[in-house]
């Protein structure tokens, strides 16, 4: 592994050696590097000062790692490098100081960390201390895996238990390399998809409509039928509850209403919720009905067999009350997945639902030691726990879906 040395005098010095090298023959290493004699070297890691007889890897050191080295007359400012054991600084301005006027270390540090190299340069010492500690937790948590690995290396082949935890170790192994290959050569699956929205006007009112060949009807809001004027055409016989992520009131049906999509008007049915968070969702009743095709080679919605072609809008172009509706919908409304119990005048039952592909799944993850895994994974890519967390529940425990939910918000 390689370990970089910075010395007393600012001089940097990269050697490769052995994880399970001593210290003493890293200053031996060194004494040649650097002219320093090995009996006046002081090796220090995380602020602690390693004795000849430890072991680099018994003493936390990583490859990559950053280590001081200080000869006797160099003896390190105690407040300026100690560290707490929660990984924090015992003094952040002195460690402040002490960083800033080290033109090297922050230059690998802006390359490597900048988010702790941007903590370091500022002002808010709160910050700094509390990715100090999610640097030392990160670090726990490697050496902790580590060990469990390093145990299961040496562990009793007739152990039940140990076997199971062996192939949980090398299925995870075989998830984390699917991983890193998304990453690699699929890091778009990891973004916020923007929904299909276009123009069109209901009644002559214009409107973002939702286009969602997984809903199964086309729906409107109360607010959104009475500003387009259509809540006195709101047909009442057609109540009832419509079931999905959740549930919502559906206060009836408008039978027939005018919508304009370029510059053709087409007829078109609505069913009406009492669903604040969503306003105008255009559906496969109505997609099938006018022979509609969502082009996304073209980017475009292609309606009457394509007579008429509208663009899709760019999310620059979606209204950001409407951005904050869709988030709102995966936390549990309607507007993605709907149901639809209703009954006739004549007592005849007609019931629909259904529930589109990708949407959020009803019952709660389970928190166990899986999840916390999970939440451990995604914190170390820089996400703060509670939104880590917020986000693998809205995905009911899918870790690529939460991922590619917090990247993109």
């Amino acid at each position: 592994m390689k370990v970089t040395v910075m010395t007393g005098d600012e001089q940097i010095v990269t050697l490769d050696v052995d994880r399970d090298e001593s210290v003493e023959n890293l200053k031996a290493l060194l004494e040649v590097e650097t002219r320093v004699p090995l009996r006046q070297q002081q090796i220090h890691f995380n602020g602690k000062e390693m004795q000849n007889t430890e072991k680099l890897s018994a003493a936390g050191v990583q490859d990559g790692d950053l280590v001081m080295m200080f000869s006797t007359s160099e003896r390190p400012s105690q407040d300026g490098l100690r560290v707490n054991p929660d990984g924090t600084a015992v003094n952040p301005q002195a460690f402040q100081q002490h960083a800033r006027g080290d033109s090297q270390l922050m230059a690998q540090l802006l390359q490597n960390d900048p988010q702790l190299a941007q903590a370091i340069l500022g002002d808010d010492t709160t910050e700094l201390q509390n990715i100090l500690r999610s640097r030392h937790q990160q670090r726990t948590e490697l050496k902790r895996k580590q060990e469990e690995e390093l145990a299961l290396l040496y562990a009793d082949p007739f152990d039940v238990e140990a076997q199971k935890k062996i192939e949980a170790a090398i299925r995870q192994k075989g998830i984390d390399e699917n991983w890193e290959a998304a990453l690699e050569h699929n890091p778009e699956a990891f973004a916020r998809v923007v929904m299909l929205y276009v123009d069109m006007e209901v009644n002559g009112v214009p409107l973002k409509a939702f286009v969602d060949s997984g809903a199964q009807s086309t729906i409107i809001s109360k607010s959104c039928a009475e500003r387009c004027g259509l809540l006195r055409l709101l047909d009442q016989r057609f109540r009832g509850i419509a079931v999905g992520v959740g549930q919502s009131e559906i206060l009836g049906r408008i039978h027939v209403a005018p919508i304009k999509i370029g510059n053709i008007f087409y007829p078109c049915s609505f069913t009406v919720l009492d669903a604040p968070n969503m306003e105008f969702l255009f559906g496969l009743d109505m997609l099938r009905k006018h022979q509609c095709m969502i082009d996304l080679k073209d980017n475009v919605l292609r309606v009457g067999g394509g007579e008429v072609s509208v663009p899709f809008l760019q999310e620059k172009d979606i209204p950001a009350h409407i951005r904050n509706e869709e988030k709102l919908s995966k936390l549990g409304s309607l507007s993605q997945a709907t149901g639809e119990s209703s009954r006739t005048r004549e007592g005849t039952p007609n019931a629909l639902q259904q529930t589109p592909p990708g949407a959020p799944a009803a019952n709660p993850p389970q928190q166990g030691g899986d999840f916390e895994a999970k939440v451990t994974k995604l914190v170390e890519l820089g996400f703060d726990r509670a939104s880590v967390t917020q986000a693998l529940k809205l995905f009911n425990g899918n870790e690529e879906q939460a991922a590619a939910f917090l990247f993109g918000g």
